[in-house]
């Protein structure tokens, strides 16, 4: 079991199935299984996913002052997850919320993150957590920026998930990328070719691995030690309802696997299983596989290994 500190955000989430989009004006629809509302959020479902592989996790993030942690807990008891929630502090004015409409692989969000970008996580309690973890899984948000200086000061490695790599959105996030080990891009918004953003990102910021989300292409594999760049195509293990998590889903079982094995190679065809069944269900922190259910699919997919 290895000890992982997850650090990012924790939000309430709205999807709602759309025909088409852009959606045509209706001044009224109502639809069976149409809008699902349930708690998501980057870190939040990354922190999920990994108490479902079997790690100990510490989760960091902050809620509304309103909203107390025994909503959260009844949301995790109603999952099975038994994920501490005893960091999750309630110092913002108000809950990040966000609205995504989805339309068969398409997707457009609205988001409101209220006040987190402005309240400072409690430093004392990042120090005292960070010292005993194999590894520190985080989001470039604000209240995660004091773990870059603690993860160096304490030698853990670091992963981030930058997700959306356009021009204007990286000056925000430069430290974070420097000091990642391991990073995390989504090609959702990509301005640039796939293979020339990660050839820049090895000569700018100098990552062990990267690892870039292409949608149903698959993944994308950046491994410094070897200097290898290899695709790989995603799998297939129950039929797409919701792609959305995906990617955190696909990063989180990457760190488990990496953690424990060190073989990156291995971890990424791990993570791909895991993802490929976590988008056969709605909401962002459904639908997760444990350790012997991804081996299982393993001896299906790759009966000669």
């Amino acid at each position: 079991m290895s000890k992982i500190m997850v650090a990012g955000f924790v939000q309430m989430e709205t999807i709602v199935k759309v025909e088409e989009l852009p959606v045509p004006y209706k001044q009224f629809e109502s639809t069976p299984d149409l809008v699902d509302t349930e708690i998501g959020g980057a870190g939040f479902n990354e922190a999920m996913a990994l108490k479902w592989l079997g790690d100990e996790v510490d989760f960091m993030s902050m809620v509304a002052r309103n909203m107390s942690r025994h909503q959260i807990d009844a949301y995790l008891k109603t999952n099975e997850v038994d994920l501490r929630t005893d960091y999750v502090l309630p110092m913002l004015d108000g809950m990040p919320t966000s609205v995504i409409l989805y339309c068969r692989g398409k997707k457009q969000t609205f988001e409101d993150v209220k006040d987190i970008r402005h309240v400072d996580y409690e430093f004392e309690l990042l120090e005292r957590q960070i010292q005993d973890k194999d590894m520190v899984l985080m989001s470039n948000c604000n209240f995660c920026r004091p773990i870059i200086g603690l993860a160096k000061k304490y030698s853990k490695p670091l992963a981030v998930n930058v997700r959306s790599m356009r021009a204007e959105k990286i000056a925000n996030k430069e430290d974070f990328l420097k000091a990642a080990d391991i990073l995390y891009i989504s090609d959702d918004d990509l301005e640039s070719d796939h293979y020339d953003c990660i050839q820049e990102c090895r000569e700018k910021y100098d990552p062990e691995i990267i690892i870039m989300g292409i949608g149903d292409k698959g993944v994308i594999l950046y491994t410094k030690a070897d200097n290898s760049v290899i695709e790989y195509k995603p799998v297939k293990t129950t039929e797409i309802v919701n792609t959305i998590g995906a990617g955190n889903a696909l990063f989180s079982a990457f760190i488990h696997y990496y953690v424990k094995t060190k073989d990156a190679k291995e971890s990424i065809k791990n993570a791909l299983l895991f993802a490929s069944y976590k988008i056969g269900f709605v909401g962002t922190s459904n639908g997760f596989m444990t350790e012997a259910q991804i081996e299982q699919w393993k001896k299906l997919i790759w009966p000669l290994r």
